[in-house]
This record gives structure tokens, C-alpha cells and sequence, in this order.
């Protein structure tokens, strides 16, 4: 029996647990509110990337033939792969090994040499199994590259796609930054018209990749070109560097160069604006040179910087394929042609299962050096500071 002056509940027991029920179902919201803001772009990531690298690595095991009404799809394992490396495609994929000179053998015995030194300092130091095994992936990518170069390129045989890559991606990237580099800290010092020279240098960066190697094509005809009178006084008017292999990965070196140094320039150039002043004035008040400057002061500053634009650069020229395939059509032969290039052609020819295979390589050979930057020069770096 209810006490008299007690009021009689009147709210039923499934409004309070209903109401229970939504408090508990916004707390819960509120606890995972990051994972659930995350949860779109993670499942848009899974749907358009994941799915897409998994279904395209179980290709290169098979074998694709169009036929009619569809296609016959038949699995062979590792062929394709075999084929690139030690089959019929593997003067298209590495080059061709006739034999190795002094030279090649002694950069491949140089490299194999410091990497085997690099291996050992580490494990007499803070030795840990995870950042050895890292280190022996990088070694060992290291020596296959120089064992490549070794006897390719230095030893006067013919290379192929993963080289000719390479080349671009190191040599040519390495280039575009010292350039790009050079002329942000030109631009950065008080001169007249640098903020013309600033708008000028940007302008080739808002140009599509194809646009630019019409242009370079075009500026490179020695014979109908628009500087075709400044060829013929260079004495080079009947110079086909279409059919010459070095000349051709020069021009494409070039054009591509001229697309990318301006974003280095760019990025390197806002970098530099960041520099303490303070620091450098004293440095000068106190009669310091100008290499001591950039040196000891402005570059620990913009390293991160440089790295990071190197990095994104690289990854970038991995996928080199419009300015090659406009000016040169990966010729004379296959002298200009990337890895992308190669994975294009290959599916052009309606071969797959090839051009799966050649685009994993790339996957393969990118993410090793790529991470291998970023962990052992970035983030070394980044350690320091």
C-alpha cells in the first residue's frame, strides 16, 4: 500500500527503457564518433583500391584469351612472371646480359661491399629483428639494382623498362630537385623581379603532361620545328634524336623535367620563407660565408621538406607514361619506355594477365625504394631534429 503524500508513478517501464536505450546508444556514439566518421572513406578505400590490387594479382597467375562471347580464362600460375624475368620478355623487362665488363663488376662488388658493412654496423648496435629485416630488404634491393646497372648500362648492353625506370626516377628526379632547389633560393634572396621570375617559373606546372610533350616534340623538330633555323646553326639540323637512343631519353628527361622543377621550386621556395631569419643575420654578423649558412642553418631547416617532396616526386615518376608515349612512342625501340609504359602496352595487345604482371613489379619495385627513403633518410632525419 502506497504512503499517503507519495505521488503515484505514472511513467511506464517502457519509456524508461527506452529512454535508457538512447542515452546509452549516444554514448556509445560519442565514444566512437572518430571511428565512425572514418568508417565512409576506409570502406570507399576497400571498395576502389583493395579490391581492385586483389583482383588484378590473382590475373597475373592466370592466362586471358578473348574469344567469342566472353573470354577463356585458364591459371598458370607463376609464368607470367617467368616469363618477364627469365623468359622471352626478359630483354623488354631487365635488358640484355652478354657479359660484364671490369667496370660493372667492380660496382657491383663496391655496392655489395657497403651494404654488407651497413648490415653489420647495425647489428652490432641496437640490433632489433624487425628494423634488421628492414634493412636486409633495402640491401638486398640495392645490390639487385646495381647487379642490374652492373650489367646493363655499364657494361654497354641494352637495357630494359625497370632500368630505363629507374633512371628517371633517380637520376632525373635527383636533377629536377637540385634545379628547383637552386632556383627557390635564388627567388628567396632580395633581387629585382623576383616576383616575376616567381610566376614565370610556376607557369609550366599548370600544363597537362601530353600538352607539354606536343611541345617538346615540337620544339625538338630539327627540320619543321619553330627553332628549326637555331638547330641548323647548332650544326644538328639533320640530327634525328628520334632514332638515337640516348639522345630520345634526353629529350623525355627534359620534358619532364621542365613539367616537374616547378612544383619543386614551388614547395622548396615557401620552405625557405619559413628559415629564422635571426639565425641567419647573426650567422652574418658574425662574418659566416654563405655555403656555411645554407649549410649549417637553412638546410637542417628544409630537409623534411626535401625529403618529402623527393618522395612524392619519385612516387610520381614511377607512373611516367604521356610524355614518353607523345614524343617518342617508347622508341627508338623500347630505349624510352617506362615500367608503366610496358603495363600499357601489354594490356593494349589485349594481354592481361602480362600487363598485371608488369604493373606488380612496378608495385614491388616503388614500394621498396620508396619506403626505403622514407624510413632510412626521411625519419632518420626527422629522429635528429
Amino acid at each position: 500500500m502506497q504512503g499517503r503524500g507519495q505521488p503515484e508513478s505514472t511513467t511506464p517501464a517502457g519509456s524508461l527503457v527506452s529512454s535508457a536505450t538512447g542515452s546509452n546508444l549516444s554514448e556509445w556514439v560519442d565514444r566512437h564518433s572518430r571511428q565512425l566518421f572514418i568508417f565512409p572513406a576506409v570502406f570507399l578505400i576497400l571498395v576502389f583500391s583493395i579490391f581492385p590490387l586483389v583482383a588484378s594479382l590473382l590475373i597475373t597467375f592466370t592466362r586471358i584469351r578473348p574469344r567469342a562471347g566472353g573470354y577463356q580464362i585458364r591459371w598458370v600460375g607463376f609464368k607470367n612472371f617467368k616469363k618477364l624475368f627469365t623468359g622471352s620478355e626478359q630483354y623488354h623487362l631487365l635488358g640484355t646480359f652478354e657479359g660484364i665488363s671490369i667496370f660493372g663488376w667492380v660496382v657491383i662488388v663496391v655496392i655489395a661491399v657497403a651494404m654488407i658493412y651497413w648490415l653489420y654496423r647495425y647489428s652490432q648496435q641496437d640490433f632489433r629483428l624487425v628494423g634488421f629485416a628492414g634493412r636486409l630488404i633495402t640491401a638486398s634491393a640495392t645490390f639487385g639494382i646495381a647487379v642490374l646497372f652492373g650489367a646493363t648500362l655499364f657494361s654497354g648492353n641494352n637495357f630494359g623498362t625497370i632500368p630505363m625506370t629507374l633512371i628517371y626516377v633517380l637520376l632525373g628526379c635527383s636533377v629536377q630537385f637540385l634545379i628547383g632547389l637552386g632556383l627557390a633560393y635564388l627567388c628567396s634572396l632580395p633581387i629585382a623581379g623576383r616576383a616575376f621570375f616567381r610566376v614565370v617559373f610556376f607557369v609550366p606546372l599548370m600544363i597537362t603532361p601530353v600538352g607539354i610533350a606536343y611541345q617538346w616534340r615540337m620544339l625538338a623538330d630539327m627540320r619543321l620545328g619553330p627553332v628549326t633555323p637555331l638547330w641548323h646553326w647548332a650544326g644538328l639540323g639533320e640530327f634525328a634524336w628520334g632514332s638515337n637512343a640516348l639522345a630520345a631519353r634526353l629529350m623525355v628527361m627534359v620534358a619532364d623535367g621542365w613539367m616537374w622543377i616547378p612544383f619543386m621550386f614551388v614547395v622548396m621556395l615557401a620552405a625557405l620563407e619559413t628559415v629564422s631569419r635571426d639565425q641567419v643575420e647573426a650567422a652574418e654578423v658574425d662574418g659566416a660565408g654563405k655555403w656555411f649558412i645554407f649549410r649549417d642553418i637553412t638546410w637542417p631547416q628544409i630537409a623534411p621538406v626535401a625529403g618529402t617532396v623527393v618522395l612524392i616526386r619519385w612516387i610520381e615518376g614511377f607512373k611516367l607514361v604521356d610524355i614518353p608515349n607523345v614524343m617518342t612512342n617508347g622508341g627508338p625501340g623500347i630505349a624510352t619506355e617506362t615500367l608503366t609504359m610496358h603495363s600499357w602496352t601489354r594490356w593494349r595487345s589485349l594481354d592481361f594477365a602480362g600487363s598485371s604482371a608488369v604493373a606488380y613489379t612496378l608495385l614491388v619495385v616503388a614500394v621498396i625504394i620508396c619506403v626505403s627513403f622514407f624510413n632510412f633518410v626521411i625519419r632518420k632525419h626527422a629522429h635528429k631534429l
